[in-house]
């Protein structure tokens, strides 16, 4: 049998497991940030977070989160384009990444990540103009920019030569929360 002063103690043990910081109200605790005042995080984050660790499906649905928190800005338009770049909608992807373009065109990964898209279409001219509006809007600091530009400019100039157009094969690999370099074996 528990005594009395025993019997209180586990019941305000008890009742501090229950409030909302649970027994640990530190910055490092258990919940996010603001988790424990009823915030939610930010959806960017979040959805930059989830494509690190190859969640595309539910870093898109973090992105619409965000998209309706915050509104449709270049950050939200162009990282739900970079989601469905991940999840194979060409279509969908280039879509939000030329309305992020058109939104602010001094926004260096939207013009990367379009010019990937273009590139996997096959729609090399216009994804080479891509590459150096990304390069310019960057000025050029870059290496992943740099690259793409300039794979796809090699890639240009053989576009006659057949033989070298079926030798080459490109991958996307990503970089970063949003970045895209195409690789080549020139």
């Amino acid at each position: 049998m528990i005594i009395g002063p025993l019997r209180i103690g586990l019941a305000l043990l008890f009742l501090a497991a229950c409030t909302s910081g649970g027994l640990n109200r530190s910055p490092d605790g258990v919940f996010a940030p603001g988790a424990a005042r009823g915030d939610s995080a930010d959806g960017l984050i979040v959805g930059h977070r989830l494509m690190a660790a190859g969640e595309f499906e539910l870093a898109l649905k973090a992105y619409n989160r965000a998209a309706a928190q915050q509104g449709l800005n270049v950050d939200t338009m162009s990282a739900i384009g970079s989601a469905n770049l991940n999840l194979g909608r060409l279509g969908q992807a280039e879509r939000w990444l030329r309305r992020a373009v058109e939104e602010d065109p001094a926004f260096p990964p939207a013009w990367n990540n379009l010019g990937v898209i273009l590139m996997e279409r096959g729609e090399i001219g216009e994804a080479s103009e891509v590459f150096r509006r990304a390069f310019a809007a960057d000025n050029g600091n870059s290496d992943e920019i740099r690259d793409n530009l300039r794979l796809a400019l090699a890639k240009l100039e053989n576009s006659d030569d057949t033989d070298n157009q079926e030798n080459q094969n490109f991958n996307l690999i990503r970089r970063g929360a949003g970045d895209f370099v195409l690789m080549s074996d020139l």
